[in-house]
Protein backbone atom coordinates (compact mmCIF):
# COMPACT_ATOMS: atom_id res chain seq x y z
CA UNK A 1 0.00 0.00 0.00
CA UNK A 2 1.36 3.40 -0.91
CA UNK A 3 1.20 6.40 1.43
CA UNK A 4 -1.52 8.99 0.95
CA UNK A 5 -1.24 12.09 -1.20
CA UNK A 6 0.27 14.14 1.64
CA UNK A 7 3.24 11.75 1.91
CA UNK A 8 2.00 10.65 5.33
CA UNK A 9 1.73 7.06 6.37
CA UNK A 10 -1.73 5.51 6.04
CA UNK A 11 -3.97 5.55 9.10
CA UNK A 12 -4.61 2.19 10.74
CA UNK A 13 -8.24 1.95 11.75
CA UNK A 14 -10.54 -0.63 13.29
CA UNK A 15 -13.78 -1.94 11.83
CA UNK A 16 -15.61 1.02 13.37
CA UNK A 17 -14.31 4.52 14.07
CA UNK A 18 -15.48 7.97 15.12
CA UNK A 19 -15.14 10.60 12.42
CA UNK A 20 -16.62 13.93 11.33
CA UNK A 21 -18.12 15.46 8.21
CA UNK A 22 -17.47 19.13 9.03
CA UNK A 23 -18.90 20.61 5.82
CA UNK A 24 -22.23 18.97 6.69
CA UNK A 25 -22.13 20.18 10.30
CA UNK A 26 -21.60 16.65 11.60
CA UNK A 27 -18.84 16.95 14.18
CA UNK A 28 -19.25 13.37 15.40
CA UNK A 29 -20.49 10.31 13.61
CA UNK A 30 -19.72 6.66 14.20
CA UNK A 31 -18.83 4.93 10.94
CA UNK A 32 -18.54 1.29 10.02
CA UNK A 33 -15.36 0.78 8.03
CA UNK A 34 -16.61 -1.46 5.25
CA UNK A 35 -14.06 -2.89 2.83
CA UNK A 36 -16.90 -4.76 1.15
CA UNK A 37 -18.57 -1.52 0.05
CA UNK A 38 -17.10 0.35 -2.90
CA UNK A 39 -18.75 3.69 -2.14
CA UNK A 40 -19.30 5.32 1.22
CA UNK A 41 -22.87 6.10 2.25
CA UNK A 42 -24.63 8.31 4.74
CA UNK A 43 -28.04 8.05 6.38
CA UNK A 44 -30.49 10.54 4.87
CA UNK A 45 -34.24 11.11 4.82
CA UNK A 46 -36.48 13.96 3.65
CA UNK A 47 -34.13 14.26 0.68
CA UNK A 48 -35.10 17.27 -1.43
CA UNK A 49 -33.25 18.30 -4.60
CA UNK A 50 -32.99 22.02 -5.45
CA UNK A 51 -31.00 24.35 -7.68
CA UNK A 52 -28.43 26.83 -6.37
CA UNK A 53 -26.30 28.95 -8.71
CA UNK A 54 -27.40 26.78 -11.63
CA UNK A 55 -26.09 23.61 -9.93
CA UNK A 56 -28.04 20.70 -8.50
CA UNK A 57 -28.01 20.52 -4.71
CA UNK A 58 -29.81 18.36 -2.20
CA UNK A 59 -31.16 19.15 1.25
CA UNK A 60 -31.64 16.25 3.63
CA UNK A 61 -32.19 15.35 7.24
CA UNK A 62 -30.32 12.70 9.13
CA UNK A 63 -30.18 11.09 12.56
CA UNK A 64 -26.47 11.18 13.47
CA UNK A 65 -26.84 8.83 16.46
CA UNK A 66 -27.66 5.18 16.36
CA UNK A 67 -30.96 4.36 18.08
CA UNK A 68 -31.87 8.05 18.47
CA UNK A 69 -34.46 9.34 16.02
CA UNK A 70 -35.14 12.48 18.08
CA UNK A 71 -31.79 14.13 17.24
CA UNK A 72 -31.94 15.46 13.68
CA UNK A 73 -29.29 17.29 11.65
CA UNK A 74 -30.32 19.16 8.53
CA UNK A 75 -27.69 19.23 5.79
CA UNK A 76 -27.18 20.62 2.29
CA UNK A 77 -24.64 19.56 -0.32
CA UNK A 78 -23.96 19.91 -4.02
CA UNK A 79 -24.91 16.82 -6.02
CA UNK A 80 -22.05 15.43 -8.10
CA UNK A 81 -23.88 12.42 -9.54
CA UNK A 82 -26.81 10.04 -9.27
CA UNK A 83 -26.00 6.32 -9.29
CA UNK A 84 -27.78 3.03 -9.03
CA UNK A 85 -26.28 1.22 -6.03
CA UNK A 86 -26.74 -2.42 -5.10
CA UNK A 87 -26.78 -2.90 -1.31
CA UNK A 88 -25.53 -5.96 0.58
CA UNK A 89 -29.00 -7.53 0.31
CA UNK A 90 -28.95 -7.26 -3.49
CA UNK A 91 -31.50 -4.41 -3.65
CA UNK A 92 -30.88 -1.75 -6.28
CA UNK A 93 -31.56 1.90 -5.48
CA UNK A 94 -30.98 5.17 -7.33
CA UNK A 95 -29.06 7.50 -4.98
CA UNK A 96 -27.76 11.05 -4.94
CA UNK A 97 -23.98 11.30 -4.65
CA UNK A 98 -22.35 14.21 -2.83
CA UNK A 99 -18.74 15.08 -2.08
CA UNK A 100 -17.69 16.35 1.32
CA UNK A 101 -14.67 16.42 3.62
CA UNK A 102 -14.06 13.46 5.91
CA UNK A 103 -12.16 14.21 9.11
CA UNK A 104 -10.55 11.11 10.58
CA UNK A 105 -7.55 10.66 12.84
CA UNK A 106 -6.45 14.28 12.53
CA UNK A 107 -6.51 14.18 8.73
CA UNK A 108 -9.07 15.46 6.23
CA UNK A 109 -9.77 14.56 2.62
CA UNK A 110 -12.74 14.75 0.25
CA UNK A 111 -14.89 11.65 -0.18
CA UNK A 112 -17.98 10.73 -2.14
CA UNK A 113 -21.07 9.68 -0.20
CA UNK A 114 -24.31 8.23 -1.48
CA UNK A 115 -27.43 9.21 0.45
CA UNK A 116 -29.87 6.53 1.61
CA UNK A 117 -32.19 5.83 4.50
CA UNK A 118 -30.29 3.72 7.04
CA UNK A 119 -32.87 3.86 9.85
CA UNK A 120 -32.89 0.08 10.06
CA UNK A 121 -29.08 -0.17 10.10
CA UNK A 122 -26.75 -0.02 13.09
CA UNK A 123 -24.40 2.58 11.59
CA UNK A 124 -25.41 5.93 10.14
CA UNK A 125 -22.37 5.91 7.88
CA UNK A 126 -20.36 3.34 5.96
CA UNK A 127 -16.83 4.20 4.93
CA UNK A 128 -16.21 2.36 1.66
CA UNK A 129 -13.07 1.30 -0.22
CA UNK A 130 -12.89 4.29 -2.54
CA UNK A 131 -12.56 6.68 0.40
CA UNK A 132 -9.90 4.47 2.00
CA UNK A 133 -7.62 3.81 -0.98
CA UNK A 134 -4.01 4.81 -0.26
CA UNK A 135 -5.07 6.40 3.05
CA UNK A 136 -6.25 3.66 5.40
CA UNK A 137 -5.24 0.19 6.57
CA UNK A 138 -8.00 -1.75 8.33
CA UNK A 139 -7.42 -3.98 11.35
CA UNK A 140 -10.69 -5.95 11.32
CA UNK A 141 -10.19 -7.23 14.87
CA UNK A 142 -9.98 -3.75 16.40
CA UNK A 143 -12.39 -0.90 17.12
CA UNK A 144 -11.84 2.81 17.67
CA UNK A 145 -8.08 2.73 17.15
CA UNK A 146 -8.18 6.50 16.54
CA UNK A 147 -9.86 7.16 19.88
CA UNK A 148 -13.26 7.90 21.29
CA UNK A 149 -14.99 11.23 21.92
CA UNK A 150 -14.48 12.76 25.35
CA UNK A 151 -17.36 13.58 27.72
CA UNK A 152 -17.64 17.19 26.50
CA UNK A 153 -17.83 16.11 22.86
CA UNK A 154 -20.51 13.54 23.69
CA UNK A 155 -22.47 16.12 25.70
CA UNK A 156 -22.45 18.56 22.75
CA UNK A 157 -23.47 15.73 20.43
CA UNK A 158 -26.54 15.02 22.55
CA UNK A 159 -27.96 18.53 22.06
Amino acid sequence: MSPDRDNDQPLTVGWREWCALPELGLNLIKAKVDTGARTSCLHAFEVTPFTRDQEQWVAFSMHPKQKNRALINRCEARVIDQRTVTDSGGHRERRYVIETLLSLGGKQWPIELTLTNRDSMMFRMLLGRTAMTDRIIVDPGASFLLGRPNKDQLKQWNT
